[in-house]
């Protein structure tokens, strides 16, 4: 009977003048071919549309292990309900392995790109931008250098998390023979030259603005590619690439060698004049430090606190309004629900929807600077030894901290980034629908029964810190919760500052453009220059003389001002910092405890299982059976 009924469909197709050999040979919906794909101008643009997705896909910060494994923000892994795939936060616990490695962008799996299928499609891209007959000569040599700029992301990306890679510079033929499909790795010289010399070909052809926003906005500029290269020359002079004896013995199968085996001086240089590069083409194109207070929701609201809402939103603030961010890419950040407290009775019964319950460890906390510039250890005027000391919120600090609530004394005088960047018990969380300072809400965190306090396994903030760098004051969270949607960004203008100061201070130690650089990024915070600030208030006031003491310097303010920004994952890999970071154990707040002197007593909520090895990801093992041609990488 089957059959009957399958003879009766293809002759009822047959007659209705579709031949039997022409209806076999239909190719199915949205299956298109490389011809009809570059048929006219408007196909081609959808095919380079798609050499863009997988840079897109990058851009969900659950997916980037700059921001998962940099430790400054901890989930918790003992929740009844999964959220969201937190598998790359998981990973500072020691889950990693090469039989399933997580955030797999060699091979791609759940959730992670499939990077070299990107690169196959940016090299059709290449092959055939010939074809379409309607296609302007200025346009196509602006998509070439478009799509040059994607294939050194996609090799970069590689590189940051695998070191030596393969590099992907043309398409395999259709009957290309299997054995020619399994390359060699190039070594990470050989691989960061070819990065650097397709953003070269790239650079001159980039348009230096988007000009059409309506429908180009997010496409890439002259600007946004040299700041890409800054970073890029920046990576590999940098410790982890640069003469790492820990690498020194990794060879592939034919005994060569895939790391620099000998440190060079001169890579901080070509990374300095880059850098520089950089910050005068994105200056000459109007970019600047983000200076000016918002003016919307806001209504009778005192200076100090316009200070902290103009440092939030150099991060919030919409991409075409914001004058600060030199790239982001198109996806937004999704996840307010998660940095966001609790502020009033009515938000706590979504606690089960918007668990905000992405904490931060009190070491995060500890890395910005008091409001005299210097850390906390290292201030003079700053009582270290009993920061944990329950003190009661005053008139003096009544823009930051509730006045007449008691918080610790760790919370009182520090800088400014700080009140911009952490939710603390106690301290000041303006927004969430209010206009006005005196009516602002505060963060109600110890024990259970407080407004912020733990919920339940799934809402709970195992720390007592929220990112609140990643909420925009204008996200309301009430009785519904209503996000402001931003885009997170790669580079800011503060970012590219510190990397000059960072690689000019390594290619000729300390100098008065490093500080002034620097110091542009510290002045916008409302902090004194480094010179001045040590001078004064440090117990270690040569520490800015010297080339060690310096360098030290510039990677705290790294990490202060790029916080949460899924930055300092990769800048703690590259320095070879991030084994120490998280050999020390992750601490919160005692958070079930409603007395304050209980509740601030540290704990430890997450003992970090951190190697030598985790430095670079895992290849698959199944990658490297397959491929005999790949060695894995050094200590899996």
């Amino acid at each position: 009977m089957r059959s009957y009924y399958k003879f009766i469909l293809l002759a009822v197709l047959c007659f209705n003048g579709l031949s039997c050999k022409k209806y076999l040979d239909v190719a199915p919906d949205n299956v298109g071919t490389l011809d009809y794909a570059f048929r006219n101008r408007n196909e081609a643009e959808n095919y380079l549309f798609g050499c863009y997705s997988t840079m897109q896909q990058t851009s969900n910060v659950i997916y980037n292990a700059g921001f998962t494994t940099s430790a400054e923000i901890i989930y918790p892994n003992n929740l009844i309900t999964n959220f969201f795939d937190q598998a790359g936060f998981n990973l500072i616990r020691g889950v990693q392995s090469t039989g399933n490695p997580v955030l797999n962008y060699w091979g791609g799996n759940v959730g992670s790109v499939k990077i070299f299928q990107g690169l196959r499609r940016c090299n059709i891209m290449l092959e055939n931008i010939d074809k379409p007959i309607d296609l302007s000569a200025s346009e196509k040599k602006r998509w070439i250098a478009e799509v040059k700029f994607l294939k050194a992301y996609y090799e970069y990306y590689l590189i940051r998390m695998y070191g030596p890679t393969i590099l992907i510079k043309d398409s395999f033929p259709i009957d290309a023979p299997p054995e020619s499909l399994k390359r060699k790795r190039a070594s990470t010289d050989e691989a960061f030259a070819y990065v650097i010399s397709l953003l070269d070909e790239a650079i001159p052809d980039l348009p230096p603005v988007i000009e059409n926003q309506a429908k180009e906005f997010g496409r890439i500029t002259k600007f946004i590619a040299m700041s890409v290269k800054a970073e890029v020359l920046t990576t590999e002079a940098s410790p982890l690439f640069n003469g790492n004896p820990d690498y020194v013995s990794f060879k592939d199968h034919d005994g060569k060698n895939l790391f620099a085996t000998t440190y060079d001086a001169t890579k901080w240089q070509k990374a300095a004049d880059a850098c520089k590069a950089a910050i005068t083409e994105c200056e000459a194109q109007g970019i600047h430090l983000y200076n000016t207070a918002p003016t919307t929701g806001i209504g009778n609201v005192s200076d100090e606190l316009k200070k902290i809402l103009t440092l939030q939103s150099a991060v919030t603030e919409k991409w075409e309004q914001n004058p600060e961010l030199v790239w982001a890419l198109n996806y937004g950040f999704d996840y307010q629900g998660y940095t966001i407290p609790k502020l009033t009775s009515k938000s706590v019964s979504m606690a089960n929807t918007y668990p905000s319950n992405w904490a931060v460890p009190i070491s995060e906390g500890d890395l910005f600077y008091t409001n005299n510039g210097v850390p906390i250890n290292e201030d003079k005027t700053f009582d270290y030894a009993g920061r944990f000391t329950p003190q009661t919120g005053d008139d003096a600090n009544k823009h930051y901290i509730k006045q007449g609530y008691e918080t610790a004394k760790l919370h009182f005088n520090r800088e400014q980034r700080f009140y911009a960047s952490i939710g603390f018990d106690g301290g000041i969380w303006f927004g969430n629908g209010v206009v006005d300072e005196d009516k602002a809400y505060y963060v109600q965190a110890r024990g259970p029964f407080a407004v912020s306090g733990p919920k339940s396994f799934n809402s709970t903030n195992i720390t007592g810190y929220w990112p609140k760098k990643l909420a925009n004051y204008q996200s309301v969270m009430d009785d519904s919760f209503q996000p402001i949607a931003f885009h997170m960004p790669l580079i800011r203008l503060s970012g590219l500052y510190l990397l000059y100061a960072e690689t000019l201070n390594e290619a000729s130690g300390p100098t008065q453009e490093v500080l002034t650089y620097i110091d542009k990024v510290r002045n916008r915070a409302g902090l004194g220059g480094v010179q001045a600030s040590w001078s004064t208030y440090s117990k270690t006031p040569d520490k800015p003389n010297t080339k060690e003491g310096l360098r030290q310097i510039i990677h705290q303010e790294r990490r202060i001002e790029l916080s949460f920004e899924g930055q300092i994952g990769w800048d703690l890999r590259r320095w070879k910092e991030l084994q120490d970071v998280l050999s020390k154990p992750l601490q919160g707040w005692n958070i079930n405890e409603g007395n304050s002197v209980n509740y601030y007593r540290p704990q430890t909520v997450v003992l970090p299982l951190f190697g030598l090895k985790d430095y670079l990801w895992p290849i698959s093992t199944t990658d490297v059976i397959v491929n005999e041609n790949l060695t894995q990488n050094p200590y899996w």
